[in-house]
């Protein structure tokens, strides 16, 4: 648990370290994007966040460089780096600094800083965010929260583990874009300017579309294919591996491919698509179950990645000062 430095007041309830995400960017505005974390976990972002907040041109290149920043994507920030991100109804004993709580149209985006308060000693302890083209998360402030005594925390699962319970299985909806946006940069760089041809199935239909868009055809063609626990490793020069959700540790293939991180729940989703089936094997419906009559109609647009996560994951990376990179980096 964590508590306020001020007074020792209990501030969350008890939650235990995962790693953290891989898809921070945000986007979908005017939505309300679910929380980051899942209920009873937190994460520590090594990032500044909040304000003061600087401009690239500002910043410089080489300053910039030596924050992880590697081409420009919005401001950068000046506030504290190791800030603790839980999920927002895992917060006991806080309330909303009301001056603080500027946005852009539907909650609170940070803009002014810590907005949440220790209801013991009046302390800024964090700030939540809940506005839509963010992800739902608190932030804590570093140096205003101490960790506090509590249960002990979930035990490390393993692969196997994490595959026989279903942990790896959760609801992307309409917001995995976000995750294929990170996953996209992650092949283009580990491509190296190189035509990809993405497997048939579940890989094509994330990324073919994109890729086709962003890399040039010709000879040096590498394949792209999925790989992981339980699932196998297919001969390809480019495999899609799951981001273990607690270590942050990538798995390991045992064969020559060039591993690329992804989020574990899009990997899973990918890797072990759910199976539904359109009619009762035998008999009639249940009772009180009603068919879809007609049935519901297919999306308007078809699958893209987040352009928004593709680039705030490119910006991060080194490689993105390459001329060949960089171009795609400008173009979107």
């Amino acid at each position: 648990m964590f508590g306020c430095v001020g007074c020792g007041a209990v501030l969350t309830a008890a939650v235990s370290e995962v790693a953290l995400p891989i898809h921070l960017a945000g986007t979908h505005w005017e939505k309300l994007h679910p929380p980051l974390l899942e209920a009873g976990s937190y994460a520590v972002d090594p990032a500044p966040f909040g304000p003061p907040w600087r401009q690239w041109d500002e910043v410089g290149a080489r300053e910039a460089a030596e924050r992880g920043r590697f081409a420009q994507f919005g401001a950068l920030s000046d506030g504290p780096s190791d800030t603790v991100l839980l999920a927002p109804g895992d917060m006991r004993g806080t309330r909303l600094i009301l001056e603080r709580t500027g946005g852009y149209c539907m909650g609170i985006d940070g803009r002014d800083g810590p907005n949440l308060a220790c209801l013991g000693c009046d302390l800024p302890v964090g700030t939540r965010m809940d506005d839509c083209g963010c992800w739902q998360v608190v932030r804590l402030v570093p140096q205003a929260v101490v960790r506090l005594p509590g249960p002990p925390e979930r035990p490390l699962m393993d692969w196997a583990d994490l595959l026989a319970t279903g942990a790896l299985w959760h609801r992307l909806s309409e917001y995995r874009d976000i995750p294929a946006g990170v996953a996209l940069a992650q092949v283009v760089v580990a491509a190296g300017g190189a035509p990809v041809e993405a497997a048939p199935g579940p890989v094509a239909e994330l990324l073919s579309r994109a890729l086709g868009a962003l890399l040039p055809a010709g000879e040096g063609t590498k394949r792209l294919d999925l790989a992981g626990p339980r699932f196998g490793e297919p001969a390809a020069d480019l495999v899609l591996v799951p981001v273990h959700p607690q270590t942050g540790d990538m798995w390991q293939p045992r064969a020559g491919a060039v591993p690329v991180p992804v989020d574990a729940a899009l990997w899973a989703e990918l890797a072990f698509p759910p199976h539904r089936i359109r009619l009762p094997v035998v008999g009639g419906l249940p009772a009180g179950v009603e068919r879809d009559d007609p049935l519901p109609p297919h999306p308007r647009y078809l699958f893209q990645p987040s352009r928004e996560a593709f680039r705030y994951t490119l910006a991060r990376v080194p490689a993105v000062r390459e001329p060949w990179l960089r171009a795609i980096y400008d173009r979107g």
